[in-house]
């Protein structure tokens, strides 16, 4: 794997028995080590860890928090929790995130540090989604098992029903972007009333029922109830906030879990762009607490109608967007160019997920994804249901296209590739995303990975959800028994 080196290889570079340095990978002692097929692997930059004093605690090491993942597709908002992958160095801004740990990749690119957060559970009803996530995560030492490729409803159903444990208990996180299809403006927004039911297939209800795609957080609110986390962070396209009072319902909803156990705080919209990804993508985000988790002091501050910037869970704004104006200590947007200028043409590429795009044809510019991408601006929203109509990296001189230079190249007019939407997405290239049938998964096609990619949570974006999450726990929850340190 490119950028990692055996234990073997790292043990007579740091002058180490490979016995110890797989006991401190094993610790987590060594920043960024990942296991493949039972095999360590260690960043080839990766620092030595420092001796620890006889009867001495590592302080920077804390307990890991357990997270629970709720459709979880490929799951770009896990890596998110989980950290300790590549981004553009543009899209850090060290002058806000100062305490973040970075690793420097090359001149373009650095790798962001761990969280304490760790995966124990997935879902999803996808097999393509699974594939990929499997595919993934696997590499980084999570286990394959942890993904559940079942509807949610038929796995509270199952825990319910029959009084069999699916769901992990004890949690500290659950995250999840319930289906947003219903709700968003590239869909066809029925919201509440989705004529899809859980499993994805159409239900020929005339009302709306609660097992459809559109009610799909009630479930979501179920799981809340059976794993009682900490804290729970949900998801959805901005869209919903236009539909009727569809936000003050969900917050409702979500508060009367576990018979009004959970604070939630007022649900604000986030853009991606202002975090860094190169895209512009906005977000609705609910934040739940657990009320009985909560300090007295948190629980109060959380309790107010305007919260202060060192209880709110949101993450501080790192970049300012095209137009506006620069205000103290942001950076500017991430562009698309800084996101793609490194990649070579498909046809030259070895990545078989940047090898492969959309064929389809341009259709005037009437038609929805008929524009050429803004390199020098910030990208567009990557959508799932584009039916191979994605956005073209470059058209034609005669469809209206404005790169000159790519185009007196002898550059020809083609489709956003598959790793291209990843970049836009800033998910890392050692993510794959079109790869054969593999481990009893099916295999994942193009057309198939396109949608994967665009229904999933930019992972930047969900770094930053999660660091400012990390960096408040004990803010929120105080520190003895719920962040003791590990050795």
């Amino acid at each position: 794997m490119s950028g990692y080196i055996s234990v073997a290889e790292m043990a007579e570079r740091w002058q180490l028995t490979v016995r110890r340095v797989q006991v401190l990978c094993n610790q987590q002692r060594i920043q960024g080590a990942i296991k493949q097929s039972g095999i360590w692997l260690i960043p080839f930059d990766a620092k030595k860890p420092e001796r620890l004093l006889a009867g001495k605690k590592n302080p920077t090491k804390k307990k890991k928090l357990k997270l629970v993942s709720l459709f979880s597709g490929c799951g770009g908002i896990d890596l998110g929790f989980e950290g300790d992958f590549n981004v553009l160095r543009k899209s850090v801004n060290l002058k806000i995130n100062s305490n973040w740990e970075i690793r420097n990749v090359d001149k373009n690119w650095v790798r962001i540090g761990k969280t304490r957060f760790h995966t124990i559970f997935a879902n999803d009803i996808k097999p393509e989604a699974k594939a990929a996530w499997t595919n993934y995560f696997s590499k980084r030492g999570i286990d394959p098992e942890n993904y559940y490729l079942d509807s949610i409803v038929d796995l509270v159903k199952l825990q319910k029903e029959n009084k069999i444990n699916i769901f992990p208990m004890d949690i500290d996180v659950l995250i999840g972007g319930f289906p947003c299809q219903d709700f968003s403006i590239a869909g066809k927004r029925m919201g509440f009333e989705s004529n899809k039911g859980h499993d994805g297939r159409r239900i020929e209800e005339e009302e709306p029922t609660i097992e459809n795609r559109g009610q799909l957080y009630m479930w979501m609110r179920e799981v809340i109830g059976i794993t009682k986390p900490k804290v729970f962070v949900a998801e959805n396209v901005k869209g919903l906030t236009n539909l009727k009072d569809a936000k003050e319902v969900i917050e409702k909803d979500f508060s009367s879990v576990c018979n009004g156990g959970y604070l939630v705080v007022p649900a604000r919209v986030l853009n991606a762009a202002n975090y860094g990804v190169p895209q512009g993508r906005e977000r609705v985000i609910f934040f739940g607490f657990k009320k009985s988790a909560l300090t007295s002091e948190a629980l109060a501050e959380l309790s107010k109608e305007e919260l202060t910037m060192k209880y709110t869970p949101y993450p501080v704004i790192t970049h300012y967007l095209p137009n506006e104006i620069p205000k103290e200590n942001l950076v500017k947007f991430v562009t698309v160019k800084d996101a793609l200028g490194d990649l070579v043409e498909p046809e030259k590429s070895n990545d078989l997920s940047h090898q492969k795009y959309s064929k389809a044809k341009y259709m005037g510019k009437h038609c929805q994804g008929q524009q050429e991408v803004r390199l020098n601006g910030v990208g567009p929203t990557i959508r799932s249901e584009h039916h191979g109509n994605i956005e073209f990296r470059r058209l034609s001189e005669a469809h209206g296209g404005k790169h000159k230079k790519e185009l007196s190249d002898g550059l020809k007019e083609r489709r956003l590739s598959v790793r291209e939407c990843a970049r836009i997405q800033t998910f890392p290239d050692d993510y794959e995303f079109v790869i054969p049938a593999r481990n009893g998964n099916k295999s994942v096609s193009g057309s198939e990975a396109y949608k994967i990619i665009g229904n999933a949570v930019p992972p930047l974006l969900g770094y930053h959800i999660a660091k400012r999450l990390e960096d408040n726990w004990e803010l929120y929850f105080g520190g003895e028994k719920n962040s003791d340190n590990i050795n």
